[in-house]
Parts: C-alpha cells; sequence; structure tokens
C-alpha cells in the first residue's frame, strides 16, 4: 500500500479541514467580498443618514472591489431597517448604517423593539458625527445659556421647545436640557424638523434642538440664535458659540453618529476587512470632503471604540427618556 509523506499528510488535512469549514468561514479567510454588498439605510433617500451612507459607500466600492448598493428601509423611525440588518445573514454582503437615533434613542424609548442593538449587531466603525446645536428665536430676552435657564426658571411653562417628533433626536435633547438645568420647559412635536424649523423662525415655538446643517443658515442669517452646540469642540462656522460641555452640561454634549454595523456572527476578518476598507475610505479627499460639506466631523474608529460610544449614548437616552416618561410602540 502507498504511504503518504509527512509534507502530502499534512496537505491532505489541511484540505479536509477546509472543506468542513462552514461557506461564511471561507469566504471571509479567501475571498470575501467577490460580488456586491448591500448597506441598508434605515432611512429614506435624501436625508442625512442617506447622504453620509451613499458618500461612504462610493468610497467602499474603491477599497473592496465590488459595488456597495444602498438599500433604503425607511419607516418607524429607523427601526424598519434596523430589523432588517439584524436579521441579515452574517456573511459580510449585507451591511448597515447605524446611527444615534437607531442605536441609542430608539432601544431606550420602544417599549419592544423586537431585536437588541447591543447583542444583535457588531459595531464596525464610527464614520462620522454631526453636532447638534440648541437655538432660541431672537425674540427670547436672553443672551446665553444661563440668561435663557434664568428666564426658563423665572417663566415655568411658559417657554416651548420644538422637535422632529416624539423620541426624536430634538426631542431626547430637550428633556435632556430640562432634566440636567431643572426647568420646566413645554416639549411641542412636529412631523419632521422642517416645520418645527419654521414655527422656531417665526416665534411660534421659542426654542429649537436640531441637527446642525439644517439650522445653520438660520443662525448665520440672524433668524436663529445659537447657545450651544455638541461636540468636544466649538464649531468652526459658529466660533463664537460654546459647546454644551463648555457649560457643563455635559449630557448634551453627545453628536448625531452615523456609523457601519453588520449583523452578530458576521466572521471577524470581514469586520477587520471591512474596518479597514472605511477607514481607507474615509481619507479619500472626495468622501472627506463631502462629510465635511454635511458639517460632518470624521471618526473612523474601532469597533472597540465604537461599541462604547453606543453603549454611553444609549445609557444616556434612558436617563433622558425615564426622566420624561417617554414610552414608544
Amino acid at each position: 500500500m502507498p504511504t503518504c509523506s509527512p509534507v502530502s499528510r499534512r496537505l491532505v488535512l489541511s484540505g479536509l479541514a477546509a472543506a468542513l469549514l462552514p461557506a461564511s468561514a471561507l469566504a471571509a479567510d479567501d475571498v470575501w467580498p467577490s460580488r456586491p454588498v448591500t448597506m441598508i439605510v434605515p432611512f429614506a433617500a435624501g436625508g442625512s443618514t442617506d447622504v453620509i451612507g451613499r458618500v461612504v459607500a462610493e468610497g467602499l466600492r474603491q477599497e473592496l472591489g465590488q459595488p456597495v448598493l444602498v438599500d433604503n428601509r425607511g419607516g418607524a423611525g429607523g427601526t424598519i431597517g434596523t430589523a432588517a440588518i439584524v436579521k441579515a445573514q452574517p456573511d459580510g454582503y449585507t451591511i448597515g448604517m447605524g446611527t444615534a437615533s437607531t442605536l441609542a434613542i430608539n432601544p431606550a424609548a420602544y417599549k419592544s423593539l423586537g431585536y437588541d442593538v447591543l447583542t444583535g449587531l457588531i459595531p464596525v466603525s464610527n464614520i462620522a458625527a454631526v453636532p447638534n446645536i440648541m437655538t432660541i428665536n431672537p425674540a427670547v430676552p436672553a443672551t446665553d445659556m444661563k440668561s435663557f435657564v434664568a428666564l426658563a426658571k423665572a417663566q415655568p411653562g411658559k417657554l416651548s421647545y420644538a422637535s422632529a417628533g416624539i423620541g426624536s433626536v430634538s426631542h431626547l435633547m430637550g428633556e435632556q436640557l430640562k432634566l440636567a438645568t431643572g426647568t420646566d420647559i413645554v416639549h411641542v412635536p412636529y412631523r419632521g424638523i422642517g416645520p418645527a424649523l419654521n414655527d422656531a423662525v417665526g416665534g411660534q415655538v421659542q426654542v429649537l434642538f436640531d441637527n446642525l446643517p439644517s439650522s445653520l443658515p438660520m443662525v448665520q442669517a440672524g433668524k436663529l440664535r445659537a447657545l450651544a452646540v455638541s461636540g468636544p469642540s466649538r464649531v468652526a462656522a459658529l466660533p463664537d458659540v460654546p459647546t454644551f460641555t463648555e457649560l457643563g452640561l455635559d449630557d448634551l454634549g453627545w453628536m448625531a453618529f452615523f456609523g457601519i454595523v453588520v449583523p452578530e456572527k458576521t466572521p471577524a476578518a470581514v469586520v477587520s476587512k471591512l474596518h479597514a476598507a472605511t477607514v481607507k475610505a474615509l481619507g479619500h479627499e472626495e468622501v472627506k470632503s463631502r462629510l465635511v460639506a454635511q458639517q460632518a466631523v470624521i471618526v473612523g474608529n474601532t469597533p472597540a471604540e465604537f461599541a462604547a460610544e453606543i453603549r454611553r449614548d444609549l445609557d444616556r437616552m434612558k436617563r433622558a427618556v425615564a426622566a420624561a416618561k417617554i414610552e414608544l410602540n
């Protein structure tokens, strides 16, 4: 009977071991991606998440050598699309966009989502973060946060703030301010930030919390007065406006983040390759310029760092949701 040399025997055993590996592991180690990748964006086309997702998808296409197709799954505040990401095949061919709304606010505010963002998803990288901003109508007799808080305390229940709707970023920021300053400001929810912004400019409501890009033109035109912005440093476009952290309001210092997540059980090799490609894509000049045009701060951190950010923001939102007694179904 013929015998195999030690080298031949090792090759045979290696081949058998490879044959027994699941297809996802082989794809992760050897050929991923060998076909187009789908990026689920849990909001409708045209919004900030969609715009940022498409910018990064193009950068990823160049780095991965495969098309990255954007699939908008809007509805129910981002919960429909996020559920689709959680339930997707964990093979690296479905990735998703995760935001402050879908990964922190929704889990804190909804009674039941049917999924757990902390265990059902693997964070890959925080792509970019957009500062939030608090503005007031110029008719309000306050020039800074100190005088505004004094005014609000002197007139409990008389001032109102507009939001994009119950459970939105702007709603949670308003509740966080009330909690941090001990003020009583009435919440007026709208169906979207557009009408909320219009009524803040018109003076029907006195205060507005918003992502920076949509409110910035109104501040620059003098139609709204900025009191504070979120983030680790002041915004270049508004150098005289302090951050919430500078004002001692740390719980409002978070920014609206936009990151990449994948379903749990996605192979570690895929996560590693996707993370590396994301960081490289964020270094492309066109990607950087288009993100900066959205007033975004480019991040590109590690999976562990992004996971820590999600947990921290989720804890913040849980405190605000509990204080405001918010519960969404």
